[in-house]
């Protein structure tokens, strides 16, 4: 039997169009944990709900935290979340689903709580490296039986120190210790050598400032002392990683694209980096204080782009360079190769399916101009190449096979996807 399957065909893109992109999931699920465990009740404002985030939530609930999703009066959505005043305590079984961000940061907030905590995750979890993450904690103390999900944590507590960090792979490392830090009997200084996607680092720190940790930062270490998250009201801004789909869609289709709430001067997610690849192949730009405005151009150029910060929407540029007039070259992603799929080899392999010519390195692709034919493509069980190939669809047909997977960070894509003038069927 077939996998169920939807098709993204041209329409007719209108001259400008806008687009409220759902709140970003970095920042939701940062912000449900620490509030999960801060002393009082929090208010986090247009969160991102879908599945990575409902994930977090679950796991709070299972944990006494208490996390109730309201309307706000101007038709918004809101979570209030009632802390658990430190770090878990007891016992519970959770699961993870498919959030990375769910995995690696529960684990270490258990092992520094206490009681005895049973942690499973998708079998798409249970391939990603944790491993930087389990040596971390075992160097402050930490029983941790297993040595990938599942995972049984027999948790008394950390011992903080000097500890040091493999974040060669994957920042999600480092943002998960970084946040059950301030729970150590003394102060922590975590130090790293190479950091990949350095800029979800920020959203950690800023979101530990927001409720009230103190984060000393040196170049290659980060030290924190011992205190009690409190409550904080925050206000998620739009997802940058989904905001990419859009703004590629105007560059290829020469529209105009505004999505409000996201600003390009303010916003500390990483993603946003690909405003400027945009730039640099033609598009103009446009950052106020009501959002964010891009425009495509009659002709893209081809750019070569270093996207080892901003690897996530790596695909999403990759989906625009076959519109341009030269090759496109991205280097510095060989690390998405242990995403939820080999991000790298199924963007090649579904490029190739569509007739483009692709060079795959190690850590790169080079991806030739051409003109893309209509095809059915696999997404890999991954939501960013589902949304990322739908770009194609604005050109030429593209039958991409379970859709559904959009729903881990954007339940609502394919609704807002015909806001692009792509017909949806």
């Amino acid at each position: 039997m077939s996998a169920p399957s939807l098709t993204v065909s041209p329409g007719s893109p209108p001259p400008r169009w806008e687009v409220r992109v759902p709140g970003s999931k970095s920042i939701t699920n940062r912000a449900l944990l620490l509030a999960g465990v801060a002393d009082g009740s929090s208010r986090l404002r247009n969160p991102l709900i879908a599945d990575d985030t409902e994930v977090m939530a679950a796991a709070l609930r299972a944990l006494g935290a208490s996390v109730v999703l309201e309307q706000t009066p101007d038709g918004g959505t809101a979570w209030s979340v009632g802390g658990l005043a430190g770090p878990p305590t007891g016992t519970a079984s959770l699961w993870c689903g498919q959030a990375g961000t769910v995995g690696r940061f529960l684990v270490p907030m258990l092992a520094a709580g206490a009681g005895r905590f049973n942690v499973d995750a998708d079998p798409q979890l249970r391939r990603r490296p944790l491993g930087p993450v389990l040596d971390a904690l075992a160097v402050q103390g930490a029983r941790i039986e297993g040595h990938a999900f599942p995972l049984v944590v027999q948790a008394a507590g950390l011992s903080g120190g000097e500890v040091g960090v493999d974040a060669s792979i994957s920042s999600q490392f480092l943002s998960g210790l970084l946040m059950a830090a301030p729970f150590a009997r003394r102060a922590t200084t975590l130090r790293f050598g190479e950091l990949v996607s350095r800029p979800y680092l920020r959203l950690t720190l800023d979101g530990m400032r927001a409720f009230g940790a103190a984060v000393s930062t040196r170049e290659r270490a980060l030290s924190v002392e011992p205190l009690r998250y409190r409550a904080a009201e925050l206000e998620i801004e739009p997802d940058a990683s989904t905001a990419s789909y859009f703004l590629a869609s105007a560059a290829v289709t020469g529209t105009t694209v505004r999505l409000p709430g996201l600003s390009l001067a303010r916003t500390a997610q990483g993603d946003v980096e690909i405003v400027a690849h945009l730039e640099r192949m033609g598009c103009t730009v446009r950052d106020g204080s009501d959002g964010v405005e891009l425009t495509g151009p009659a002709r893209l150029r081809g750019v070569t782009v270093d996207m080892g910060n901003s690897s996530d929407v790596f695909m999403t540029l990759a989906c625009v360079a076959p519109f341009a007039d030269g090759p496109t070259t991205i280097e510095g992603i060989g690390h998405v190769r242990v995403k939820e799929s080999d991000r790298l080899a199924a963007t090649a392999e579904n490029l190739r399916r569509l007739g483009i010519a692709v060079e795959e390195g190690a850590d790169h692709l080079r991806i030739e101009p051409g003109d893309p034919h209509a095809a059915r493509l696999p997404t890999y069980d991954d939501h960013r190449i589902a949304m990322s190939f739908s770009l194609i669809g604005t050109h030429v047909p593209v039958e991409l096979e379970d859709p559904a997977v959009v729903s881990k960070t954007c339940p609502p894509f394919f609704d807002l996807w015909r806001l692009t003038g792509a017909r949806v069927s």
